[in-house]
């Protein structure tokens, strides 16, 4: 009977070939071939294995980019959430604007601002009581006209609108996580012809219009406590809620806004971003949106 060689193709440097391994693998018996081939798996994990000082390394660089990478996500996302809100709004503007456009009635739009995280609606007097939650609501007139303004209907300063004569256009609309409030005028040394679309490039017109003493009539912000000029000489109700800013859309498209409802060439929504119910005052990221009284232009401004 032919000898069988039992030693190992791995003990000369000579039986490394390929070859010689193929006819030392054939020499061996079944449990012979297990056994090798265990062994050959061994030897191939302990080889792409890592070290756990390796591991340690691996470990430490993954912590710092994290610590290098997470805040500039976390304000890639509040730039994204801020200009998602603004969207929103200009959209829930359009949409009235349309709506009273192709109805040939009028429409209405409302703005409150409630804490963030309310479960129920507040509505309290002052009718701005919160921050970091934006409720919008839309209605319009039942039969085309003015007749909801009823001023049989007084209360105080104000005449609110007739529930009878008035109909819910949509859902209300919740923001989360900004605060609507005036942000300034523009830089006076910025060029707006480098880039139109960045905050500080956009029209100074709510901010130099009636100046210096309604202004502010050409802007819609919860901070703002003149009276009764800042808050709509008509308000209406809607989802257990009162309105007391608002915009009116007129059968034509024009924008009218709050006391007087008197036209505007620009009118003005500013933006920031919220932590709860506490304002970020510190991040870049701000928005402003601004629209045409007459046209009904929406044009956001960021930075």
């Amino acid at each position: 009977m032919r000898n069988r060689r039992r030693d190992s193709p791995f003990s000369s440097p000579t039986r490394h070939s390929s070859l010689v391994t193929r006819h030392w693998l054939r020499a061996l018996t079944l449990p012979e071939r297990r056994a090798q081939h265990a062994f050959t798996l061994r030897v191939r994990r302990a080889r792409s294995a890592f070290t756990l000082i390796e591991l340690m390394v691996v470990m430490g660089i993954i912590a710092l980019l994290m610590v290098l990478v997470v805040p500039a996500f976390t304000s890639l996302k509040g730039s994204t959430d801020i200009s998602s809100a603004a969207a929103t709004i200009s959209g829930t503007l359009a949409q009235a604007r349309t709506y009273a456009i192709a109805n040939n009635t009028y429409t209405w739009v409302g703005f409150y601002e409630e804490p963030a995280g309310s479960l129920v609606s507040t509505n309290a007097t002052p009718p701005y009581p919160g921050i970091g939650r934006l409720i919008l609501a839309t209605v319009a007139s039942r039969d085309g006209t003015t007749s909801c303004e009823d001023p049989a209907s007084t209360t105080g300063t104000r005449i609110p609108l007739i529930a009878a004569r008035i109909s819910q256009v949509g859902k209300l609309v919740k923001i989360e996580g900004v605060h609507m409030t005036d942000i300034g005028a523009p830089d006076p040394g910025a060029t707006p012809v480098a880039d139109p679309n960045t905050l500080d490039a956009r029209p100074d017109s709510p901010y130099t219009d009636n100046a210096p003493t309604a202004d502010y009539q050409n802007r819609i912000s919860s901070d703002d406590t003149h009276t009764p000029e800042n808050q709509t000489l008509y308000p209406f109700a809607a989802q257990g809620y009162t309105f007391y800013k608002t915009l009116r859309f007129t059968p034509r498209g024009e924008a009218q806004m709050n006391g007087t409802y008197n036209m505007r060439r620009v009118v003005e929504i500013g933006l920031r971003p919220t932590h709860g119910s506490v304002v970020d005052l510190t991040t870049p990221n701000v928005v402003a949106l601004q629209f045409s009284a007459m046209g009904g232009n929406f044009k956001v401004y960021r930075r």
